[in-house]
């Protein structure tokens, strides 16, 4: 029996919006129970009691090296999941690099995870941007599938903030905002002095 037109024609939007989503975060404080949500973006807040510890995640990275998120225990962690095809990505890119530079000082580590990607392309993106942390190269998707048990990435954009405990602290599904990406991490931030590795 073929599928009626309405539901082929839903089932095609929600399979956009779950690729590739664009929406700006919102602060609604209330005491770390906050979910925040504008638009088709939502950002879901850990409570420090319940964090789990990231997976044990890494790769090859764009530009060349490795990266092993085990070794960047003691920072505060920000891995954001993009593509070059993406629009919202497009988006945020300069949100990112600038909340990157500023905070490098403080121990905040961005890495991007290039994800359904080309290098050529890839390479441009970050060119034409100005992205100068580095991205782990995830081209089938696989490498996310680590974060399954915790917070999985589930739309592109995403981004996890990862506590200086090596724990999963934070969520966002689509492009967030300088503001609002400031706020986020400055909340991971004061939560308590840096941890030895």
């Amino acid at each position: 029996m073929p599928m009626p037109r309405v539901a082929i024609l839903v089932a095609a939007v929600l399979l956009l919006t779950a690729g590739c989503s664009d929406g700006q975060v919102l602060r609604s404080g209330d005491g770390g129970q906050s979910r925040y949500i504008e638009g088709t973006g939502a950002v879901t807040i850990v409570p420090v009691g319940d964090r789990a510890p990231a997976p044990d995640f890494g790769g090859p990275l764009l530009n060349g090296g490795e990266f092993k998120l085990t070794e960047a225990r003691g920072d505060v962690v920000v891995l954001n999941v993009w593509g070059s095809w993406c629009p919202p990505c497009r988006k945020e890119a300069p949100a990112l690099q600038a909340v990157a530079e500023s905070l490098a000082a403080d121990g905040v580590r961005f890495v991007g995870i290039n994800t359904r990607d080309n290098e050529t392309d890839a390479r441009a993106f970050q060119a034409e941007f100005g992205v100068t942390f580095p991205s782990v190269v995830d081209t089938d998707g696989t490498r996310m599938l680590a974060f399954r048990d915790t917070l999985p990435p589930a739309a592109i954009p995403t981004t996890l903030v990862i506590d200086r405990e090596g724990r999963v602290a934070a969520r966002v599904l689509g492009a967030i905002t300088e503001p609002s990406l400031r706020d986020l991490i400055g909340d991971v931030l004061a939560e308590g002095d840096r941890t030895a590795p």
